[in-house]
């Protein structure tokens, strides 16, 4: 029997379950965890990151059944990395409510709500902040893209996960171009190393291929998964919630 793989990586627990081909569960494992609150940030530690994966995955049964799997997380936060995805400071996760003026500014700018959780928002109050890692950056990410990232080699999120970092455009599906250039403009951006556009992941719809399990993917679990699984997008806790309760059908709300 084939199954899917969903690993969810949500506020207090880190869960991951089978579904067989009627959408039944038919295995499934959790690990419970908190965020910490240090030096003035909720934070956790991407060592637990993969200590919980490994151990909810241990928990499914018929592993070796897996015939694609995808990664879903808490939405939002920020996750600055170097060119060699090198954490450049700890996990901001959207509890934090830290990036006050950075959102007010840009809400204002674009013309269009930034709350304070969203990723664009805890990118600029860093660079406001004037902090050291700023011009290191070279990726910014969500956990799920995170994640899907250290499994595959693909830095790709999925739209609905996109729309929580950087406002999208609902025609193109893509991150909205005016936006960026309105935020490349801003002085203070401006004298940076890079642009925006190159920090953030690429944004893939549903159905589209996101790359596979690799072999140093299957390394950091341990081997308790085989490498060649297909993967969907990462996607946030609301796209994958309102999929669940089926809200994204005709005439739904969520």
């Amino acid at each position: 029997m084939k199954t899917c793989l969903g690993i969810e990586l949500g506020s207090t627990r880190i869960k991951a379950m089978t579904i067989d081909e009627g959408f039944q569960p038919v295995s499934s494992g959790d690990y419970t965890w908190a965020s910490r609150y240090k030096n003035g940030v909720w934070t956790y530690p991407l060592e637990e990151v993969w200590r919980g994966l490994k151990t909810a995955l241990s928990q499914v049964e018929g592993r070796e059944d897996i015939a694609a799997m995808g990664v879903s997380a808490m939405m939002h936060g920020y996750l600055a990395f170097d060119k060699d995805w090198k954490l450049l400071t700890p996990f901001r996760t959207w509890q934090n409510t830290i990036t006050g003026p950075a959102a007010a500014e840009l809400t204002e700018l674009f013309g269009f709500n930034i709350p304070q959780r969203w990723s664009i928002a805890h990118l600029y109050q860093a660079v406001l902040n004037g902090e050291a890692h700023v011009p290191q950056i070279a990726h910014i990410t969500t956990l799920a893209g995170y994640v899907h990232y250290m499994l595959t080699g693909v830095n790709a999120v999925g739209v609905g996960e996109a729309s929580g970092m950087f406002p999208i455009d609902s025609a193109a599906l893509g991150y909205d171009a005016g936006m960026l250039a309105k935020f490349s403009a801003l002085p203070k951006v401006e004298a940076l190393p890079w642009k925006l556009e190159n920090l953030l992941p690429k944004v893939l719809t549903a159905g589209e291929s996101a790359g596979m399990l690799t072999e140093s993917g299957a390394a950091l679990l341990d081997g308790l998964l085989v490498p060649g699984i297909p993967f969907a997008p990462a996607e946030g806790d609301a796209g994958t919630g309102m999929t669940a309760t089926n809200a994204v059908a005709p005439r739904t709300g969520n």
